[in-house]
């Protein structure tokens, strides 16, 4: 399970816009995360 801060900075890091949490970017970096 990510953190929250880890996930916030994961998220400002791959969305294509403001409050982008559904993109396949973020998606998958969150998940590539996860996986780590």
């Amino acid at each position: 399970m990510l953190k929250i801060d880890s996930k916030t900075t994961i998220i400002k890091k791959f969305a294509t816009t403001k409050g982008d949490t559904g993109s396949p970017e973020v998606q998958i970096a969150l998940l590539t995360e996860r996986i780590k």
